[in-house]
């Protein structure tokens, strides 16, 4: 019987952290509609279009980072989705800190430093691809 490798557990771990949460947030998109991100993105001066890419950064990477496959591709997609999030929705409230001595935008922030740590860390040997391929 093999030995449980302590590393790879933990970056199934992280992956299924930020997969599935960040996951239930796309669901919701889903189901929902992101009228609300186009009409923000378009406040910001760009195609509306744009706003169907949450699918990509919600839906499609997460999906890629439960399964464990093109690990590295799908975190940074999550980590550029996280960018563009906090641009368009809370640009004023990186450096604040709320009353109860929270990072005022700590949820997009564990998303975004998470997916970084994905990226940099790769899927590891429980994943599809078993952290063999090329981009995990």
């Amino acid at each position: 019987m093999a030995r449980l490798d302590t590393q790879d557990a933990g970056k199934l771990l992280l992956r299924l952290t930020i997969g599935v949460l960040l996951l239930l947030h796309g669901i919701h998109k889903i189901r929902h509609g992101v009228d609300g991100i186009i009409g923000n993105v378009e406040r910001h001066d760009l195609p509306g279009f744009l706003g169907y890419g949450v699918y990509l950064g919600e839906v499609v990477a997460p999906l890629l980072l439960i399964a464990g496959w093109q690990t590295r591709i799908a975190a940074a997609v999550v980590a550029f989705n996280m960018v563009v999030a906090v641009w368009l929705a809370h640009a004023g409230d990186v450096l604040l800190i709320t009353d109860k001595g929270a990072w005022a935008i700590e949820l997009p922030g564990l998303y975004l430093l998470g997916a970084v740590a994905i990226a940099l860390l790769g899927s590891g040997r429980y994943a599809v691809s078993r952290g063999a391929g090329r981009f995990d």
